[in-house]
């Protein structure tokens, strides 16, 4: 286990940790977004699909394992990453001049935090009902119709999905080059995917909380 431990306390280590992590994170949310916007046929599907969910426990719970340890991985690399690059410039710099980069590169952390406090907030709302104003554990299609009819709730909603999308874009792009699928004639594909992953995936969550709000769904 030795060399699990000092290759990931290498710097190429934890780009690579992020890289895959990464991939795992876009499978899941793609899946849950697919499963989300049965909120649109109405009731008996999207609570058919919840408890769908819970009857297969073992997958359930092993899901959610692999997700925990995941975001924890993602988490702990982006922010050891950081504290590297700042140890490598203790002093900064006295001029700073923006390179050319993408605006999602350069928002990367401060969307990772918005996704972080929404990745919890949206467990103890609409998986564990403490922050739910009328949590049912059996109306999953109910759950979402009343915690998002809160315009301030719908609003963080949009908001984090809007993060996401920013996340997604610039991970996507950098997961291929720190995996080393970079190549003058991929690259303009690898930018392709990443815009259209990033806005199809959260505008389909996003679509539910404008829904909900504007009344359109329930």
């Amino acid at each position: 286990m030795g060399w699990i431990r000092s290759f990931y306390r290498s710097t190429v280590g934890k780009k690579i940790v992020m890289a895959l992590t990464g991939i795992i994170g876009v499978g899941f949310v793609t899946g849950h977004m697919l499963g989300n916007l049965l909120v649109f046929s109405g009731p008996e599907a999207m609570n058919q699909y919840a408890e769908f969910l819970k009857s297969s426990t073992a997958f359930l719970w092993t899901l959610r394992l692999v997700l925990l340890a995941a975001v924890g991985l993602h988490v702990h690399a982006a922010w050891s990453l950081t504290m590297l690059a700042r140890a490598a410039r203790p002093a900064g710099y006295d001029r700073q001049v923006t390179q050319i980069s993408t605006f999602s590169a350069r928002s990367l952390r401060i969307g990772g935090v918005i996704l972080l406090v929404f990745l919890v907030f949206h467990l103890l709302h609409l998986t564990v009902g403490n922050v739910h104003p009328a949590f049912s554990p059996t109306d999953a299609y109910g759950n979402v119709m009343i915690g998002l009819s809160v315009p301030a709730v719908a609003a963080f909603y949009v908001i984090a999905m809007a993060a996401l999308a920013l996340h997604l874009h610039h991970g996507v792009w950098s997961l291929f080059q720190t995996l080393g699928w970079n190549h003058p004639h991929i690259n303009p594909l690898r930018r392709r995917l990443a815009a259209l992953l990033a806005i199809v995936i959260a505008t389909g969550f996003a679509t539910i909380p404008l829904a909900v709000a504007f009344g359109l769904v329930g």
